[in-house]
């Protein structure tokens, strides 16, 4: 199988009546793709900022709208990803957190080792669980807080890195924790959000913060929490999905 990298530029190439069945784009930019007489059928994209694009025509129909709006149904209290005022985040948070719960109940249910079983080379239900650890202790532990060490030993990185610099690796631990500590971690880091939120001011929420990532890019607050609300609920999407596959495979 011929694999493109990184190191391959292939901006502006141009594919005529080529076979690309079963390809896999992953992390790929596609922006400004144009794809003319495709035979796209079976055909799954999965694009996490689908929502921050200008438009994605299927035909000539804009369908963003309808898969944001799909998701939203499918995903009760997801509308709320975006909510603006201390009332309205506290609800955000509670309706989160009863998806999870349903989740983490929907796998307790399901054959023992569940929880570490990727599904197609993604995360296991466990390790999404260890990342929404570390998104918290970035975006809020230490863009909110400020705390000098916020992270968890039980967090999972995508590469080592992240903050305003490479983090110690030595901060994190190494192999599989047990399920029931991570389910401790995750617990710890909900709560210190939610305790956050319970009497959170507008005037908090409007405070300068420091984007982890890129500390010249104004944020605020309020910016942070909904990048942690939208890292839950897209991992929530990726779980259930991943869970739907284990699932189909086990009745085949």
């Amino acid at each position: 199988m011929v694999r493109f990298t990184r190191a391959d530029d292939l901006q502006g190439a141009e594919f005529v009546e080529t076979n690309l069945r079963g390809a896999r784009f992953v992390g790929a930019d596609l922006s400004g793709a144009v794809l003319r007489g495709v035979e796209v059928r079976g055909t799954e994209i999965d694009a996490p900022w689908l929502s921050d694009a200008p438009f994605l025509r299927v035909n000539g129909v804009d369908v963003i709208p309808l898969v944001e709006a799909e998701l939203d149904r499918r995903f009760p209290g997801r509308a709320g990803r975006r909510a603006a005022e201390p009332e309205a985040l506290r609800a955000a948070w509670d309706d989160l957190q009863r998806a999870w719960e349903a989740a983490v109940g929907r796998v307790a249910t399901m054959p023992d080792g569940t929880v570490d079983v990727s599904a197609g080379g993604e995360w296991s239900f466990a390790q999404t669980l260890r990342h929404l650890v570390l998104a918290t202790d970035l975006w809020f532990g230490q863009a909110v807080l400020g705390l000098e060490q916020p992270f968890h030993p039980l967090g999972l990185l995508d590469d080592g890195t992240a903050g305003d610099g490479r983090i110690e690796v030595s901060v994190f631990a190494t192999g599989t924790p047990a399920y029931a500590d991570v389910l401790e971690a995750r617990a710890s880091r909900v709560a210190m959000v939610r305790d956050f939120l319970a009497d959170v001011t507008p005037e908090e929420l409007a405070t300068p913060r420091r984007n982890p990532h890129a500390p010249q890019e104004p944020e605020t607050t309020l910016s942070c929490l909904h990048v942690i609300l939208e890292e839950e609920w897209e991992h929530l999407r990726y779980a259930v999905r991943d869970l739907d596959a284990i699932d189909a495979q086990g009745d085949a």
